[in-house]
């Protein structure tokens, strides 16, 4: 028997959304402590090791991809409910990888499974909300998946005093059956069948292209997309330059990498508490601005020699402009989309992980000895991505200040 959710609370839904968000760095974050250890078991090298972080976004990418048409025609809830129990699934076959090229296609799965949450966890919000509410409701969302970067590789170093890297899979896979019991339980169908759309792939691919050639709608996403991506190469570097090349000890580098994370909730809520009254537009300018600075940062750290105490505040400053930059993004970028939510949704997914799961690699192709490649990947990609925002949605570009919208969950 079917079963219909009950409907729920504001708190509840902030909080479900917010978890499904977190697939991303779940995903990636949680077994970075481990990373180096696994490579070592595994007899990899070092860029086979972060190669298991691109499969995963490439995973991401590519399954939003699928999952956002997908819940354009069918409805939110019943994609998200069989993405959630794959994601449970290939989660725990990547404990039991007997190599590094099992584990890499098993990533591809456990990515492609993950994706739903995060692309559905989008046009949910762009279902129930637009303009500045919307700006602010993706805020909320970000304080609660904020905490997935802080706490998972904080979980994961200390998961290691007691388990392997094996063992950290397994507990996202608990984690992924717990999000599918929640969702089950408390989501309702947010996209009414008279909103839905059909015609297939045919009707996907024009769907696609008309938002491809949207000049703003392309400038939000490639802006969040190319800043996303020097955090993903952070993400993919910074285990091996901390550990490997400053010496730091797996705890400390979650702690570390903890920080970085807490800057992104930091972020999240001083953009939603100024969106009200600059606009998502001028608060993306100045967070994109902010990612450029700090990657022009890490550069210079490195090739400057200055060591720590110049390395992390730029990491810091890059890192942390994550907050307000995607937020911001997608708010502008959905929010002339309404009848194609999970498709504008996949897009930018797509353009986040895609850039990501290409820029990450570049972190290790010195070796593991060198912070040279990693810096300048995050020096270049935010300041490409300025320029995308201002050449292809200008500089004067509508702000999405209609009045807040809020529909009630069915």
């Amino acid at each position: 028997m079917r079963r219909t959710p009950r409907p729920p609370s504001h708190g509840q839904l902030v909080v479900l959304l917010g978890a499904l968000s977190t697939f991303g760095p779940l995903s990636m974050d949680m077994y970075l402590p481990g990373l180096p250890a696994m490579a070592r078991d595994l007899s990899a090298p070092a860029w086979a090791a972060q190669l298991t972080i691109t499969t995963s976004m490439l995973g991401l990418a590519g399954g939003q991809l699928v999952a956002g048409p997908i819940s354009d025609t069918l409805g939110r809830r019943r994609p998200l409910l069989i993405g959630l129990a794959a994601y449970m699934a290939a989660s725990v076959l990547c404990a039991l990888a007997p190599n590094v090229w099992i584990l890499l296609l098993l990533r591809l799965a456990q990515g492609c499974a993950g994706a739903a949450g995060i692309v559905i966890a989008r046009a949910v919000v762009r279902d129930l909300h637009e303009g500045v509410e919307a700006a602010r409701f993706f805020a909320m969302l970000m304080l609660v998946g904020g905490l997935a970067p802080i706490l998972a590789p904080i979980a994961g170093g200390q998961l290691l005093h007691v388990t392997d890297w094996r063992g950290i899979f397994v507990v996202l896979g608990a984690i992924g059956a717990a999000l599918l019991l929640a969702a089950w339980r408390l989501l309702a169908e947010t996209l009414p069948e008279g909103n839905r759309h059909g015609g297939g792939l045919v009707a996907t691919v024009h769907v696609f292209g008309s938002l491809a050639r949207d000049r703003p709608f392309m400038g939000y996403v490639l802006s969040a997309g190319l800043t996303f991506a020097a955090m993903a190469t952070y993400i993919s570097g910074s285990p091996f330059v901390l550990q490997d090349i400053h010496g730091v000890s797996p705890q400390l580098f979650s702690l570390l990498f903890a920080i970085n994370a807490g800057g992104i909730m930091l972020a999240s809520q001083i953009s939603r508490r100024l969106v009200v009254r600059y606009g998502p537009r001028r608060l993306l300018d100045a967070a994109v601005a902010q990612g450029a600075i700090g990657g022009v940062g890490v550069l210079v750290s490195v090739v400057a020699g200055l060591g720590l105490g110049g390395l992390l505040p730029s990491l810091f400053v890059m890192v942390s402009s994550i907050g307000m930059v995607l937020p911001n993004a997608a708010a502008l970028a959905l929010a002339d989309h309404p009848r194609t939510a999970g498709s504008a949704s996949a897009l930018l997914g797509l353009a986040q992980f895609a850039i990501g799961a290409l820029a990450a690699p570049l972190a290790g192709v010195g070796g593991s000895h060198t912070a040279l490649p990693m810096a300048i990947v995050m020096a270049v990609l935010p300041a490409a991505g300025l320029a995308c925002l201002f050449g292809l949605a200008g500089r004067n570009a509508p702000m999405v200040e209609a009045p807040p919208r809020t529909r009630p969950v069915p």
